[in-house]
């Protein structure tokens, strides 16, 4: 074997453990009753998406030549929560009914924000990590996803290590 031959397998090994190692500390959703989706469709003219949040001064979310848009419907069982996560591109949340409560996964404080039935927000995506729970001990919680800049064919949803900021 050559020396850029062992480069080469010794590089591969180490991107295999850490993509094992991330699969096994992600944080799966538990609780989730569906999550079908709706629609996925690519834009037919290039398009340029941005949004801008006015909470605590201005956030701008920007995804130039968005890419896909995905829609879907997530319900969440009493207790049930999506898992830590994050997204390739911003996403508007719709609540249907019951109320979501939202983790920010770099706010240190771990304070949540929760949002009831005929609110929306969106999420930044880009790498943003977070978690969405479900409180409620009774009721479900329905909640539409439209999810914006994904690779062609990819996911819209990745999953990710608990972030350790907050108490589960």
């Amino acid at each position: 074997m050559t020396r850029i031959q062992r480069t080469v397998s010794w590089t591969v090994g180490i991107v295999a453990i850490a993509v094992l190692g991330a699969v096994v500390l992600a944080t799966p959703g538990s609780g989730v009753v569906s999550s079908a989706v709706k629609a996925r469709a690519g834009f037919a003219d290039p398009t340029d998406i941005k949004f801008k949040v006015k909470l605590l001064g201005q956030k701008v979310m920007h995804a130039p030549d968005a890419q896909e848009t995905v829609v879907q419907e997530i319900v969440i069982g009493p207790g049930g929560h999506t898992g830590w996560h994050s997204h390739p591109g911003p996403v508007v949340v719709l609540v249907k009914s019951g109320a979501l409560t939202f983790y920010d996964g770099e706010d240190p404080g771990c304070t949540p924000r929760t949002y009831e039935a005929g609110q929306a927000f969106i999420d930044r995506g880009q790498g943003h990590v977070h978690i969405a729970r479900n409180l409620s001990t009774s009721e479900n919680l329905e909640l539409w996803a439209v999810y914006f800049d994904v690779p062609p064919g990819g996911p819209f949803r990745i999953d990710v290590p608990d972030p350790g900021n907050c108490v589960s």
